[in-house]
């Protein structure tokens, strides 16, 4: 589908200002959202709600306003939702039937949740991931049944298998207006890695698009858009190799993923450079920081989540900034989808054995232990139960929130009470030594957008003492507020977190290293990253002189994925010996020089990890050098960041 001439987009706005508000508009909205001008009936804002099957199988009961036990899909409609998305995995069971988790959405358990949103009138999104279970950044692992295909055998097969499970949606009769072919394929899809086989793969997989459903849109989905580039790049490199699609898709988490305005000149680069369509398939935020089954979430501290304010009114605006940002594209921009607004609890977190019992029955978990067969790292190592609950549109009784209308809102606005939304929360970071100056004021957040700084008045504390150190405080207004301050071991490395005008005292050698902007810093804006589409090996090194005599560990924090075996990314501290003449012999100098190392773990996106290496002696007047050394398998990647020397006993 062409992208839609400017002037069917005015006429879609005049469609939208003459339809008559729902009935329920005269309420007082529990909620302030400011209308997005511009919003075309076409545009989808949608939901994925894949585990809602083996949600009600496990007893979870969704409810309508009035609390009344209610169907899902018909709470949705009445709330704005216009397009349900599903995911679809080839084969979540194991050999005996039981469940990988996640809703185990296979293409029959897909297409009956097609049914159900198409039956409430609902268009639906169909999310293809070629694998067995979750495919992300960090894995796209191929489907069992596909495991040591070639890359002709594979894209084979996905044609096949799209094809076949679309024709199961046409007869049907389920409407589907877009579907992706991979789910966030940063680095790989069904197994496949590397610019030209994945193209053929994408080729492949549009294909069957085109002859099941010929006026379904052909999406392909990647994330990461906060990386300067990184969707320009991909954009060039799919059309370079010629593969048809319509709609390029993009995840974006207002946790990780960088500015809204970062996010609409990545879409428009890409919208109006290669003449596509543009949606955000995944977004979502946080309502609370609580727990509600047991299982821990992804988003569980406020230092994690301070864009918008942990709560509805949090939500409602953290939704309508995306659909601002899509629709700031232009014509192009076509929709937003929250993802698993209706995850919850399949019981309270106190009765945790026994929702364990049902994660596993029914997969309502984003992970079952029988998932550890395929994906031994990742779930089998950490399955369990929701690990978004707290980000849900929905009490964790099944009663919607005020948030939910947000897609509703987003269309004829809403005013709710004027209330305090966020009080600022302050984090700081200091080394040993440093004077920690607390701030005189925060900032303080309403519901109708309007941001005020109130004086704070913070009680005593000690903050000279390495550890973590949390002081209360309380606003001119008797608002509550926290500060935490770390104060760490002082640190001898200039530059480790490669900030700034610092950030030149590392050398790079080798292939595959890059220091800057790369996104997924553990802290600021930069980081050492590797990656490149070919077996490589580098370091990145710096020597520091002028020490006390003592014993010191160098620290870092990594993150990354697709290693392979023999893989390895170590961090180095090295005492070089100081004051042997130029004749010494090469023995002489090995006794006088002193190293340690530690492996540092790539173990999945943003699965930040620290390590410390083994103290080295360092005497007088010797030069140490940190060195941070990766070797490496072609499209393999990561960060490291916040590197430090530091001193020890």
């Amino acid at each position: 589908m062409s992208i839609r001439p400017l002037i069917a987009a005015a006429a879609a706005v005049a469609a939208v200002v003459a339809v008559a508000p729902p009935a329920h508009a005269a309420e007082t909205p529990g909620i302030t959202v400011a209308p997005v001008a511009g919003l075309g009936d076409d545009f989808m804002l949608g939901v994925d709600v894949s585990s809602v099957l083996s949600l009600e199988e496990s007893g979870v009961v969704f409810r309508d306003d009035a609390g009344q036990p209610a169907d899902l899909f018909a709470v949705l409609a009445d709330h704005g939702v216009t397009d349900v998305r599903v995911r679809v995995w080839n084969d979540p069971f194991d050999a005996a039937g039981n469940g990988y988790g996640g809703g185990d959405v296979d293409v029959d358990r897909a297409l009956e949740i097609g049914e159900r949103a198409d039956a409430a009138g609902m268009g639906v999104v169909v999310d293809f991931h070629y694998s067995d279970f979750w495919a992300d950044p960090g894995k796209q692992q191929a489907p069992k049944a596909w495991e040591g295909f070639t890359v002709a055998e594979t894209a084979e097969a996905v044609h096949d298998f799209t094809a076949d499970a679309l024709s199961r949606f046409a007869a049907a009769g389920v409407d589907v207006r877009m579907v992706q072919v991979g789910n966030e394929t940063n680095n790989g899809v069904a197994g496949v890695s590397g610019w030209d086989g994945m193209a053929a793969v994408f080729r492949a997989g549009s294909a069957a698009v085109r002859e099941t459903l010929p006026d379904a849109l052909v999406a392909l989905h990647f994330t990461n858009p906060e990386t300067a580039g990184r969707y320009a790049s991909y954009a060039a490199a799919l059309d370079a190799r010629g593969v048809d699609y319509d709609v390029f898709a993009s995840s974006y988490y207002p946790y990780w993923h960088g500015t809204i305005g970062n996010l609409t000149a990545a879409l428009t680069q890409v919208a109006q450079t290669y003449d596509k369509q543009v949606v955000v398939a995944e977004t979502s935020w946080a309502r609370t920081l609580e727990d509600g089954d047991g299982h821990g979430n992804t988003i569980d501290l406020a230092s994690e989540a301070t864009a918008y304010a942990v709560s509805p009114q949090g939500q409602a605006d953290a939704f309508r900034d995306v659909v601002q940002a899509v629709r700031d594209v232009g014509a192009a921009g076509i929709g937003v989808f929250s993802w698993e607004p209706a995850w919850l609890p399949v019981g309270p977190a106190e009765a945790v054995a026994a929702n364990r019992l049902l994660w596993e029955e029914f997969g309502s978990g984003w992970a079952s232990s029988y998932a550890a067969e395929y994906d031994p790292h990742d779930a089998g190592a950490w399955f369990g139960g929701s690990a978004v609950d707290n980000q849900a549109l929905f009490a964790f009784d099944g009663t919607p929130l005020p948030s939910l209308r947000v897609f509703e809102y987003v269309r004829t606005g809403a005013e709710g009470p004027r209330t305090v939304t966020t009080v600022e929360q302050v984090s700081l970071v200091a080394d040993e030594g440093d004077a920690v100056a607390l701030p005189a004021t925060v900032a303080v957040g309403y519901s109708d957008g309007s941001v005020e700084r109130q004086a704070v008045a913070w009680e005593d504390a000690d903050l000279t003492a390495v550890g973590v150190h949390t002081v209360a405080g309380t606003t001119t207004a008797g608002l509550a507020t926290t500060a935490t301050v770390e104060v760490r071991p002082r640190s001898h490395l200039p530059g480790g977190g490669f900030e700034g005008a610092d950030a030149a005292l590392w050398t790079l050698v080798g292939d595959g290293g890059s220091i800057g902007w790369q996104a997924d810093a553990s802290a600021g804006t930069d980081a050492l990253h590797v990656w490149l589409d070919r077996d490589f090996a580098g370091s990145a090194t710096q020597t520091v002189t002028g020490l006390a005599p003592g014993s010191y560990v160098a620290v870092a924090t990594s993150q990354g994925g697709a290693v392979q075996a023999g893989d390895s990314a170590t961090l180095r501290v090295t005492a070089s010996p100081a004051h042997l003449p130029p004749q010494a012999s090469a023995n002489a100098v090995a006794a006088q020089t002193r190293t340690a190392a530690t492996a540092l773990p790539f173990d999945g996106w943003r699965a930040y990890a620290t390590r410390t290496t083994d103290a080295v002696r360092v005497k007088r007047g010797q030069a140490v050098t940190v060195s941070v050394e990766w070797d490496l398998s072609s499209g393999a990647w990561g960060t490291v960041d916040e590197v430090r020397l530091v001193k020890v006993g």
